[in-house]
């Protein structure tokens, strides 16, 4: 085992250093420091740690060379977790789809270290997929991004996040504890002239058959369809403008009762049309 120097010294109330990463994925697993095993709830809850500046001004003052290395490391880190092509963090869970938005739970050790980088980065930005028997987890999936995180006392967030783009998984991968992949972002095939009318009918005709069926549906089911998904989006006068295509169809699909399995044929589609179709066929 080679110990590193320390990078971000922080200091816990019962007086023992750690760097500042090494303390939160210790804490990813027990609230309590891992020297002496006194609790640090309280750490966890305010997300503030002591800063130890002796150390760093020392570090600093006779280990120069030392420290611009491992700062260099640390750098070379946070631009390989930045990446988002190669070894993209996979949140192995739900159906995610572009602009709905996706509340998360997060409990387990290895998504505490997965969103925490997804922050630290900047990113903001992780896939999304549904899990697989054989691979471990599908072969397309939807990029997340992260617009708030809440803290609880002991270590457990909830994470409000909201579909962006659609991926397809090129390599499956895993980092510590958690699933990573290899991707590319995949988009709707445009169409012209006499195909473009077609859609744009089959697009209004699909959208006011939907509209029709959730207002059909008990007030007590729409109302809780409401909170969790918002209202469903206007009709789009140019159902081409968007690579993902109509805000409105993801949606539908959200908020239908499908199978995960049903759902991700859909997904996967870089035709409107298609997409439209089976929309239609679904709600018949």
């Amino acid at each position: 085992l080679q110990f590193r120097l320390f990078y971000e010294p922080v200091t816990t109330p019962c007086g023992h250093t750690f760097c500042l990463k090494c303390l939160e994925r210790c804490l990813d697993h027990n609230p309590k420091c891992p020297l002496c095993k006194e609790g640090l709830s309280e750490c966890l809850a305010m997300r503030k740690y002591c800063k130890t500046v002796l150390m760093e001004e020392l570090i600093a003052r006779y280990l120069p060379e030392e420290l611009t290395e491992r700062r260099k490391i640390y750098e070379e880190e946070i631009a390989e977790l930045s990446n988002l092509n190669k070894n993209v963090p996979i949140f192995v869970c739900t159906m995610a789809y572009p602009t709905v938005p996706c509340p998360l739970h997060i409990f387990e050790p290895c998504y505490r270290l997965m969103i925490r980088r997804c922050m630290e980065t900047g990113t903001k930005q992780f896939g999304m997929c549904i899990s697989d028997p054989v691979k471990g987890f599908a072969d397309y999936g939807c990029i997340l991004e992260i617009r708030n995180v809440e803290f609880f006392a002991d270590g457990r967030s909830v994470v409000d996040s909201i579909g962006k783009r659609r991926f397809k998984v090129i390599e499956h991968s895993q980092r510590d504890g958690y699933n990573t992949a290899d991707i590319e972002y995949i988009e709707d095939q445009k169409v012209q002239g006499q195909e473009y009318a077609a859609l744009l009918v089959l697009h209004d005709s699909v959208y006011d058959q939907a509209y029709m069926w959730f207002n059909s549906l008990k007030q007590a089911l729409k109302s809780r369809i409401l909170s969790h998904f918002g209202p469903m989006p206007a009709k789009d006068p140019d159902p081409q403008s968007n690579p993902n295509g109509p805000a409105w169809c993801w949606w539908v699909l959200a908020v239908l009762p499908l199978e995960n399995r049903a759902q991700l044929p859909f997904l996967a589609m870089k035709s409107l049309r298609d997409r439209l179709n089976g929309i239609r066929r679904v709600l018949t």
